[in-house]
């Protein structure tokens, strides 16, 4: 089973049903689907939770609606509060990134409740108090402030990263260069650097050992940047001047 099925967004108290359709959008980018209102105070006739929900408006419809904060837990098995106040119940704490796997761990087997309060004051110590576990979310203590959405969609991305689901795009398989191949480059690129009278031959020592820095590499630094700069403006000129067997070219 997938733990993410078994993890339940509750949303306590809340005043605006825009903030409820931005949570179903960031729920579904993170494989989140279930969603339930606790004593919502939503009076507005929704329109503007389907305009930011978008194509989220699935998880909007099939939202759950109670009357209280204990109807909303009441079958889960640990209750997640999220809270950027200290004080009374809520000295202890973690990270989303922390909890997660623990969260993970008990979805797997049970309901999970992951709660967040009120927009205008968060949840109550009376709630507070009945969580299992506590978040904060890590933020410049100078403004500690997270829009309700902004703090779904950090919780929820902890949790999707946890689950391991999301794999990088793959590279595509290269075979890598030997040192052969590398040397037989570097002769070809010093004779390049000749023709076109990008050094002479006296320098050509002193050259090639910064190219060799730059193409083991990459341009990291300035003089690494000013020499290609300077192949790119001698291939140039060495273009408009010369044909393609080398002579003076009578078009130019």
């Amino acid at each position: 089973m997938n733990p993410l099925d078994n993890i339940r967004i509750v949303l306590v108290g809340t005043l605006y049903s825009g903030n409820v359709g931005s949570i179903c959008r960031a729920m579904a980018n993170m494989g989140l689907r279930h969603l339930t209102l606790a004593a919502s105070r939503i009076h507005d006739d929704w329109s503007d939770g389907r305009k930011m929900a978008v194509h989220a408006t699935d998880i909007m419809d099939a939202r759950k609606e109670v009357a209280t904060f204990q109807e909303a837990i009441a079958d889960c098995a640990a209750v997640i509060g999220t809270t950027a106040r200290g004080g009374l119940y809520r000295a202890t704490v973690q990270t989303p990134r922390i909890l997660a796997p623990e969260i993970l761990r008990i979805a797997a087997h049970a309901p999970v409740a992951i709660v967040f309060g009120r927009e205008d004051q968060g949840l109550h110590n009376d709630e507070v108090a009945q969580c299992t576990h506590l978040i904060r979310i890590p933020v410049d203590e100078n403004y500690q402030s997270l829009n309700l959405s902004q703090a779904l969609l950090i919780v929820a991305y902890e949790l999707y990263t946890a689950t391991g689901t999301y794999v990088s795009p793959v590279e595509e398989a290269v075979s890598l260069a030997s040192q052969a191949t590398k040397d037989a480059f570097m002769t070809r690129w010093r004779q390049a650097m000749l023709d076109i009278g990008f050094m002479d031959e006296q320098k050509a020592d002193h050259m090639m050992q910064g190219f060799q820095r730059v193409f083991s590499r990459g341009i990291k630094s300035d003089p690494d940047a000013r020499i290609m700069m300077g192949v790119a403006r001698q291939a140039s000129w060495a273009g408009n001047h010369t044909s393609p067997e080398g002579k003076e070219n009578p078009h130019k």
